[in-house]
């Protein structure tokens, strides 16, 4: 092992410590809100910037989790949503990647400048609803799914992505007897996991925080997502400032903060296990060397 002159230890430190200070400096505002969340009204005001509460309460919790704030089957329909939703999108945009992908294809320059004019222009909300409706989708869950199964520009990423693989490997598989599906199945896609796991955790997010395809298309409160209901319970809190919980007053700035860690500790909890693959997919379409 090489040993580090003292100009090199120095400059190791300084590096060091600045990709520290950095990091601290990215895990503030989260652990602000921690803080806040389980912070008395009274000491926040008193205190102003509170970065170590004395006492600690979990009223603004018991005010999300209410029994009347219907947070436990919005949570069973953004989890639906996001776990059925996340595997048709990845189903049907990898289905749709690959066939585009074949440079032999006939028809692909139309059906690729078919499919990008989709990207830059949209028929409008009101068009997509009448669609929507038409097709009986209002007032169920698949409103939240089908509408939006294929994102063109994850489409065209992974058709980049597909592009770059070599060819030899199709054309074995073929002479050993090997169909298009078996091909993409167990070929394609092993060697397409980075690419998979980036668009996978895109597809995951959006169904995870939408709320506005909801408020659009659905009129039954049991069938709201999770961010519609936050949204509810945040609106009630600033209009009445105050709550009452258990003979405590709960600020609407603490509800706020609770409904920002509720909201968003799923997705932190689910991002270290694809964090390699996400690592390597953000790279798709990188000049190589």
């Amino acid at each position: 092992m090489t040993k580090l002159t003292l100009s090199e230890k120095v400059g190791h430190t300084a590096i060091y410590s600045i990709l520290t200070v950095i990091a601290l400096l990215t895990l503030f505002p989260f652990l602000y809100v921690v803080v806040i969340s389980i912070t008395p009204e009274s000491e926040v005001i008193r205190r102003g910037l509170v970065l170590i509460p004395e006492s600690v309460t979990f009223n603004a919790y018991k005010t999300v989790f209410g029994s009347g704030s219907g947070i436990l089957p919005a949570y069973q329909i953004t989890l639906f949503r996001t776990i059925v939703g996340t595997a048709l999108n990845l189903l049907f945009t990898l289905l749709g990647a690959y066939v585009l992908s074949k440079k032999a294809l006939p028809g692909r320059s139309g059906l690729l400048l078919f499919v990008i004019f989709t990207m830059l222009f949209s028929g409008g909300l009101i068009p997509t609803y009448i669609v929507v409706r038409s097709l009986e989708l209002t007032n169920t869950v698949w409103a939240l799914i089908v509408p939006g199964l294929i994102s063109v520009f994850n489409l065209v990423v992974v058709k980049g992505f597909f592009e770059q693989l070599p060819v030899e490997l199709e054309e074995s598989a073929k002479v050993d007897g090997a169909g298009e599906l078996r091909v993409l199945f167990t070929i394609i896609l092993p060697l397409s996991l980075p690419s998979i796991a980036t668009i996978g955790l895109f597809y995951a997010v959006g169904h995870w925080n939408s709320y506005f395809d909801a408020v659009i298309y659905l009129n039954k409160a049991s069938l709201m997502p999770l961010q519609v209901i936050l949204r509810n319970i945040l609106l009630s809190s600033q209009n009445q400032n105050m709550e009452q919980v258990n003979d405590a007053t709960v600020s609407s700035l603490a509800i706020q903060m609770a409904s920002v860690i509720v909201s968003t500790v799923p997705i932190l909890c689910v991002y270290p296990f694809i964090q390699n693959h996400f690592a390597k997919g953000v790279m798709i379409g990188a000049v190589k060397g």
